[in-house]
């Protein structure tokens, strides 16, 4: 498996129609956390598993992590979760405006791909037209979460979100990154951090009234 994906190659412009929530979930009208970059879907399989009354929707841009992902789901036989393969830059706009009003709860991005390099920097997950879709259809005080071991990489997405002016920063206890998981459920990369006794920079974001 390839850790990274160009996703600005030809092959990842190619928008999908993803299935509407209404046909992905079994109770189609309960509050939806968005999961940008599942990975092996770990963390919204414990979610899912936890919380019955939320639904759980995992995008990965890598198809056979997807796969992966969704047989562990049905062997679970989890009806309020669904992994989907995308490029959310691409196809993610569509879906959200097909939800119901205020349903979009929450929405994660986790460990995304950092992209050191200066001209691959453009093909990082979180930009301003992301930014925007989700700031356009998340129900007011919703929680935008963020999290990466890579400090530039997280100043990067806290830039991209504070200069939006559409969420403003969860303060929690004055400190400046939060110290674990929200949720209490941890990413396979999450993991593999931790054990390294390496820093991680989290923070939480509430959607606030500004019009888009």
């Amino acid at each position: 498996m390839r850790q990274h994906v160009n996703p600005l190659s030809q092959f990842f412009q190619l928008p999908l129609s993803l299935p509407n929530h209404s046909v992905l979930f079994k109770n189609s009208h309960c509050p939806i956390h968005v999961d940008i970059g599942s990975a092996k879907g770990k963390f919204l399989i414990e979610l899912a598993s936890k919380y019955p009354k939320w639904n759980f929707l995992g995008l990965e841009i890598r198809e056979p992590l997807v796969v992966a992902s969704e047989k562990k789901r049905k062997e679970l036989e989890l009806q309020n979760l669904k992994f989907l393969y995308c490029n959310v830059n691409i196809s993610l706009d569509s879906w959200l405006s097909d939800l119901d009003n205020d349903q979009l709860k929450r929405v994660s991005i986790q460990f995304p791909d950092p992209w050191f390099k200066r001209k691959h920097i453009k093909r990082r997950v979180l930009n301003v037209s992301l930014l925007n879709s989700i700031a356009r259809y998340m129900s007011k005080d919703g929680e935008l979460f963020i999290q990466s071991d890579i400090f530039k990489l997280t100043e990067s997405m806290t830039n991209v979100i504070e200069e939006s002016n559409y969420f403003d920063r969860k303060d929690i206890q004055g400190l400046k990154w939060i110290d674990k998981n929200p949720y209490d459920v941890t990413t396979d990369r999450e993991l593999f951090v931790l054990k390294k006794n390496f820093p991680i920079y989290r923070a939480i974001y509430i959607r606030n009234s500004t019009p888009l």
